[in-house]
């Protein structure tokens, strides 16, 4: 089937640019997709449909950043408006807000869901105990510019941060200080930590760089034809996709670098990507002011794709053919 041309999922509902978005794990009734957008309007969505279920409403400025945690019980949102959120992804309601000094670009739940780390355009990593919402949050500061993005590793020791000042930096939470000193030419524009935890993904420039969690070296790395804004890989690691400048989704050999495919959907640069937990699709966010879902199995029957065999279908070639969607996934209210 790899002849066979993808046909993604368009999921509307934004008025502006989809910055963000992140995935819970696989929960009992499925798992869930959360969105951040310039439009101020985080959305939650089914994940492997992409059908919208609710907005977020709260924010006074654009959404920077967005997380669900494991259960997809609590969502959690960073925002322009100088504040970040943890919210009911339930009922919707907001459950609190964390006052900061300035635009919250990311948001992180641990793993346990105990603690929310954020980083902001003061320079700073704040890690709020979600158990003693009033207690002051620790603080950890070291970056020369404004911060683009942190994560915690996959047992909460550590952070990964990324900021304008074209470096990668891992902290140790327990003594809040910094380990490693990671230098790029280019601004790293993404961080993401494989479902493993043994991988970190970094995007700069036109790279795509795999860094060991452990020795904090280089794995390997690999240039696409245009500037990437984002990049994630597969869990099983045989795959990994990446986004940026010239709107197209490229799909890589991990091994190899090779490039599988890449396809056009999008009718803007492509500001976020990431797998689904089970790593049947991958979805996408744009300028453009849309979701894309993507199928990593062209033509497998998953959610709303559906594969008609040719005794169902006739074609020229009698070859398998994925029936289109049709229309969008979702179509919200703004």
């Amino acid at each position: 089937m790899s002849n066979l041309r993808q046909t993604p999922l368009t999921c509307s509902g934004h008025t502006r640019p989809v910055v963000f978005l992140a995935f819970s794990d696989i929960t009992q009734y499925g798992y869930y997709l959360i969105s951040a957008c310039k439009d101020g309007k985080p959305m939650l969505r089914q994940g492997e449909t992409g059908d919208w279920i609710g907005t977020f409403e709260g924010h006074k400025g654009a959404v920077w950043g967005a997380a669900l945690n494991s259960e997809a019980t609590r969502a959690a949102t960073g925002a322009a408006d100088f504040t970040a959120k943890i919210w009911d992804a339930v009922s919707g309601d907001e459950l609190h807000t964390f006052s900061h000094k300035h635009i919250v670009k990311s948001v992180d739940f641990s793993r346990d869901s105990k603690f929310l780390l954020t980083a902001s355009q003061e320079k700073k990593l704040k890690i709020f105990d979600l158990e003693k919402h009033d207690a002051e949050p620790k603080v950890i500061g070291g970056h020369k510019d404004s911060m683009k993005g942190a994560i915690f590793s996959k047992d909460g020791s550590q952070i990964f941060s990324a900021a304008d000042d074209k470096t990668v930096r891992v902290w140790d939470v327990n003594n809040e200080c910094e380990i490693k000193l990671l230098e790029f030419s280019n601004i790293p524009n993404s961080l993401e930590l494989s479902r493993d935890g043994t991988v970190l993904v970094v995007t700069s420039g036109c790279v795509t760089s795999f860094w060991n969690t452990e020795t904090f070296e280089k794995i390997k790395e690999f240039e696409a034809p245009t500037a990437l804004n984002s990049a994630s890989l597969h869990h099983q690691k045989n795959v990994f996709v990446c986004g940026g400048e010239d709107f197209k989704m490229y799909k890589y050999d991990y091994e190899t670098g090779t490039e599988i495919e890449s396809s056009k959907g999008h009718f803007g640069p492509v500001h976020c990507v990431r797998f689904s937990p089970d790593g049947e699709l991958y979805a996408s966010g744009s300028e453009d002011g849309t979701l894309r879902l993507w199928q990593t199995t062209v033509g497998k029957t998953y959610g709303l794709w559906k594969c008609v065999m040719p005794d169902e279908a006739s074609t020229p070639t009698g070859e398998t053919v994925p029936q289109p969607p049709g229309q969008q996934a979702v179509k919200a209210e703004a």
